[in-house]
This record gives C-alpha cells, structure tokens and sequence, in this order.
C-alpha cells in the first residue's frame, strides 16, 4: 500500500512540474477545423467536472470499444467474450457480471439506459459512435440516478457536404467486420444511415459472435431557432458465453469453454449464449423562445427480446421501455463580467419486463422453474445554475429529487402486484472552476451518487425475488488542476468517494447470480492524463508526433462489511486493480501513412471479496499501421493492426466471487487484424 503511495505521489510531482514548465509555451499552432468540435471541445475544457472526450475509431480497431475506453484514466471496458462488454466508472464494475449498471448512458439526447437501470451498450457497433464524452464520479443533479458517472455518445458530426463510407475488416480466430454509411446534408437538414455486420469466432471454445446492426439519425432546422431530431437502432446479437475457468484449467488450456463438474454440465453441453434483439427509437424537439430561453424535449422507446440458455437454466426477458425528457434553459445577456445560465427539467421512464426461466436441456428451454412480471418507474425533477464571472470563475450548483419504485408478481402462482417504493432521494451537486492563468484551470466539486438496484439484481437469474436489497449511496469529493495549449493537454484529478450499501455480486453452487449489500467502500484515487504534440509541421518526413500517458492509482477498500462471521473490512475492493498505466504514440507521416502504439500496464486484480486469489498483473501492447490515400474527394485507408504483441495470458474480464474458483476468462493470444476504408 504504501509503495502505491509512493508511486502515485512521484506521479503526481512530476505531473504538476511538466505543467509549470510548459505554462510558458506559446501557442503557435491552430488546432480547430470545425466549429462544433471547437465549441464542445471549449465547453469541456472549461467545465468543473471530471470529463474526457474521445472517437472511438480514430487510431483505434473499429469492431471494439474496448482498447479506446481503456485508455481513460478511471474507465475499464470488459470483455469476457466477443460481445460480452461490463464498463467501469472509478470501480462501479463490481455489481456488473455483465453490461452496464449504475453508469447512465445517453444516446444523443435519448437516455439509452432503461428504468431499470441496465444499459445493452453491446447491442451497438463501435464505428456507430462518432465520439463519446465520459463524465467520471456521480452526476445525479442533471442525469438522475448513478454512482459511478455518465456517458454521452454521439452518433454523428455533422459534416459541411454529403459522403458516404464503407469498411470492410478481417482477422485472427474469423473476425469479420464491414460498414456502411451514408450521409446527406441539405441546407437545413441531416440524414446519416449506418449499417454494420460483424462476426468472430473467438480466441475460446464457445464464444462466436455475430451481430446485425442498423441506425438513423436525422435532424431539420424546419424554422428560425426550431430544431426536430429523430435517431433510431435496430441491433441483432448473438454471443456464446464460454464460462469461467479455475486457475488450473486456465493454465492446462485457456482456450477451453467451462467444462462439466460433478453434475453440473459444462458450457458446450448446454449451448450457453445469448440472444439480443433490439429495437430503440427517439424523437426530439429543440425550441429557442426568444433570446434568452431554450426549450428541449424528447421521447423515446424500446423494445428487447432477451434469450440467454446459461449453464443452470434457460431464460426469457422480454422488455420494454418508454419514457420522456424536458427541460427549460434560461440564460442572461452575454457580459464580460457574467454570463450564466439556468436548467429545469425532468426525466420519467418506465420498463415492463417479462422474466421466464426453465431448465435448460442441451440448448433448449424445457420445464418451466419460474415466471415473473417485474415494472420498474422512476422520475427526476432537475435543476442546475451555472455562472461565469469575469471569464474566469465558473460557479455551478444543481439538485434532483429522484423517486424510484419497481412492482413484482409471479404469473406461474397467480399472486397479485406487489409494490415495492424506494425513499425518495436528492442528489445535489456543486462545483467550481477558476483560471489560474490563461491555459490553467482548477476545478473542485462535490456531488452525491445514488443507484438503486436493477431489475437484474432484484431479480436474477437464482429465479428469486431479493426484496432486502437496497440502494447504494455516497458523497463524492474531488478537486483537480487541467492545463491545455495547442501542443500539451494535460488534466490531474484527485477525489475520495464513499460509497454505502454497495451492491456486489455472487454466485452459487448452481452457477446462478445473486447479489448482496456490502456494507460501504472506501474510495480515494487518483487519475492523471497527459497528451503532448512533440512535432507538428506541414512539410518533412513525421508532419505529427504526439504522446499519451493517463495513469490511475486507487487505493479502493470495504469498508464495515461483513458477510455472516467474516470481516471483509478493509479488505481491497472486489475486481478493482490499484494501477493501471497507458501509454500511446502517434505518428503521421508524409504521403498519408500513420502509425499507432499503446501500451496498457493493469495491476493485479483481487478476485473474490476475501482477497484471497488475485489476477495477475499484465502488459498489453497493441498497435495500428496505415496509409491515406487520397484522390479528388476520394480518400482510401488501408490498415493493418495486432493486438496482444507480448502474447500475455491475462483474463480481460474475470467472475468476481466466483463458485469453485471459476474466476477466469481468458483474452485472446496474440493475434491481428487488416482492412480497407472508403469515404466518398
């Protein structure tokens, strides 16, 4: 611990003297082309908050979210098989054996998380996603309920003229990955039509994938100051779900599916997989009511039909979702000495979901164990004030009132609707930024996270009920220092979270998930981003050499945590590891060619709450080649990329508190990808 310590503080030194040392830069070099971008790019930079933003696809494979989220500091995308992702804000990936909980997800302006507060982030294709911006820590007083942060993607940047792409990528273990785009810009209306089909076999036994995807996007300024919107996905998924090994079938062969044990069958016998379909759907309306008022108000839809044959049974959700988001945004005459603004809204969302689950024999559904309706409801009414004064001082301050409730019954015994409230709950939030100097700014905040429990976790797959379980909740206090000109980005943030009630997961003899309170967490941390152009000129050999380096250390503990007559107190927290180091290098040179190389250092991984089996530490190294070639207004890449060089075996999404030590699932070997891109 105190060698963490150490590191982090070195880190930390170092990290404030490279910031001193370059506040001196001149800035020299114009780094903007669109003025979109620039705005939001300015918007995030100045913001009081904890917040990256990054394009997927820009140096990175185009068929995974994975390598690109993971070099955030604070952010870890899982994948325990092609298609199986589990994201991480600042350690919430302990009550996720799979997708996404307690981080809100948007969609554009449409909440892609449903009421029940599970996100299906594996239903869309990475090359949908323009860019993504991640709001690290709790931001409830905007965004309702969550505890480890928010994460807006944006399906499109509006370009000035119509194009259209297409890609085509292959590689190792029969990876397959095509897209196509088209994109038409009228002279107050978009429209952007995707299409992706992607499929693998995978590095293991029983883990193919495969998934159709489609998506619009469209918008019209139909008048003066008024907007519509409308964006819309259908996703077709299917992925094998390969199971955890112990540390001895790891070792004997990594590529194996779980087997059989005693009685219970393995992964291949049963055909375990899910199935995922998808259909979503949002409208919107933007209204600017004279010079000083702005209305928005969206609604949205979705409809899901969820298979999963799993080694302990076979189960049925069909799910849907609608619900509504409004607000009123006031803002004063632009001055030097203040500029503010002020929002007030709400969000409503309900999901109905129809859960069954039967025994599963060899892949097929068979007697029928358990039926249930679950109905999750939940609103927020928000509020926030945000003020600059003399360009310099940024004041902001917000509150929601949140209120969630979920009703259940069982259809197989006939029983009536119980109603089952949860206390209603504020979440405030302030915070504040001021501009040292010119490029520096320093920023503090404190905000209050609360998550109540998914309908997956209130009912798993154990077919049981778990009423008893509650909310978790905590303070987040944070402070940090963010520096940028046109060659050095750089941004230090250090923050303690407490966290209480936290929801972990388990899993029974039988294979089955539940989940449990765990008493509270201890969260201090610190995350660390540098990002450094070291040349950028128009003629030569290099036109553009830029490095990057984000660096997390967590100190992350339990805290007041018992589990019958054990004490897990103070014991490191579940699945969290205490270091993780990215570096990258990027280097564009002349005639169109670029080159990629990232390097990931993840500490070990205590694997089951008693901290008594860790996941060793791993070097991932992971890198990118190609060449633009343009003509007229043709432009064609050809790429070629490897992932895994050092040929590590390391586990790239483990099950925490795992049965019988079935905690690993191995990432592939070392292996490669190629491809060609098309924009005309």
């Amino acid at each position: 611990m105190l060698k963490n310590a150490f590191t982090c503080f070195v880190l930390t030194i170092a990290f404030y003297s490279t910031l001193k040392s370059q506040a001196q830069i001149i800035d020299t070099v114009a780094v903007y082309e669109d003025k979109e971008i620039e705005f939001r790019f300015l918007n995030l930079k100045q913001s009081p908050a904890s917040v990256d933003s990054i394009q997927p696809a820009s140096h990175q494979p185009a068929f995974t979210l994975v390598p690109a989220l993971n070099t955030l500091p604070g952010v870890r995308m899982e994948e325990r098989s092609p298609g199986s992702y589990r994201l991480s804000i600042r350690g919430s990936l302990l009550r996720s054996p799979f997708g996404v909980r307690n981080v809100k997800i948007y969609l554009n302006d449409f909440p892609l998380t449903d009421a029940g507060g599970n996100t299906y982030l594996n239903s869309l294709d990475a090359s949908g996603m323009s860019s993504m911006e991640i709001w690290k820590g709790p931001y409830g007083s905007l965004y309702g309920a969550n505890t480890g942060g928010v994460v807006r993607v944006r399906t499109y940047e509006q370009q000035e003229s119509t194009q259209a792409a297409v890609s085509l990528t292959g590689g190792s273990y029969g990876l397959f990955h095509q897209t196509l785009s088209v994109q038409q810009v009228w002279k107050k209306q978009f429209l952007k039509i995707s299409q992706a089909f992607q499929r693998s076999d995978g590095y293991r036994e029983q883990s193919t994938l495969q998934r159709q995807f489609y998506q619009a996007s469209y918008h019209a300024d139909y008048h003066k100051g008024m907007r519509f919107k409308a964006l819309g996905f259908y996703s077709d998924l299917n992925y094998q779900t390969p199971g955890g090994l112990t540390l001895e079938e790891l070792n004997d062969n990594p590529r194996a599916a779980r087997p059989a044990a005693g009685v219970i069958p393995g992964a291949v016998e049963q055909h375990a997989q899910i199935y995922n379909k998808m259909l979503y759907t949002g409208i919107g309306h933007e209204a600017a009511l004279g010079n000083h008022f702005r209305h928005v108000v969206s609604v949205f839809a979705s409809h899901t039909n969820f298979q999963n044959p799993a080694i302990s049974n076979y189960e049925i959700r069909k799910e849907m979702t609608y619900g509504l988001r409004t607000y009123v945004e006031a803002s004063g005459k632009q001055t030097y000495k203040l500029l503010w603004n002020w929002n007030i809204g709400a969000e409503w969302q309900k999901t109905q979901s129809a859960i069954s689950n039967y025994r599963n024999n060899a892949g097929t559904k068979d007697t029928l164990l358990a039926e249930n309706d679950v109905q999750a409801r939940q609103y927020f009414l928000f509020t926030q004030f945000s003020a600059t004064l003399f360009n310099r001082l940024i004041v902001e301050a917000g509150l929601s009132l949140n209120n969630y409730i979920y009703n259940y019954r069982s259809v197989s015994r006939r029983e009536d609707w119980v109603h089952q409230p949860f206390e209603i709950q504020l979440m405030p939030r302030v915070a504040c930024s001021y501009k040292l100097r010119q490029q520096l700014l320093w920023r503090a905040s404190v905000s209050k996270g609360y998550s109540p429990p998914t309908i997956a976790e209130i009912r798993p797959n154990d077919n049981t009920i778990h009423t008893d379980l509650q909310a978790e909740y905590g303070w987040n206090y944070e402070t940090g220092l963010r520096f940028q000109n046109n060659r050095l980005r750089a941004d230090v943030a250090v923050f303690y979270y407490a966290l209480k009630q936290a929801i972990v997961s388990r899993i029974n003899a039988g294979n089955n998930q539940y989940f449990v309170n765990a008493g509270g967490t201890s969260q201090p941390g610190l995350e660390t981003q540098l990002s450094y152009a070291v040349l950028q000129q128009q003629s030569g050999l290099v036109r553009l050499l830029e490095l990057k380096n984000s660096i997390t250390c967590y100190v992350f503990s339990f805290d007041q945590y018992k589990n019958g007559s054990i004490d897990y107190s103070g014991n490191r927290l579940t699945g969290v590891p205490r270091t993780v180091v990215v570096s990258s290098m990027f280097v564009r040179f002349a005639k169109g060619m670029h080159f990629y190389l990232q390097y990931n250092y993840t500490g070990k991984i205590p694997l089951n709450d008693a901290n008594t089996m860790y996941a060793a530490n791993y070097h991932l190294v992971q890198s990118k080649i190609g060449v633009d070639l343009t003509v007229k207004r043709t432009v064609l890449e050809i790429f070629l990329g490897a992932d895994n060089l050092l040929n590590q075996r390391y586990s790239l999404g483990n099950d925490l508190n795992a049965f019988s030590g079935r905690y690993y699932n191995a990432a592939a070997a070392r292996n490669f990808y190629g491809g060609t891109k098309i924009v005309f």
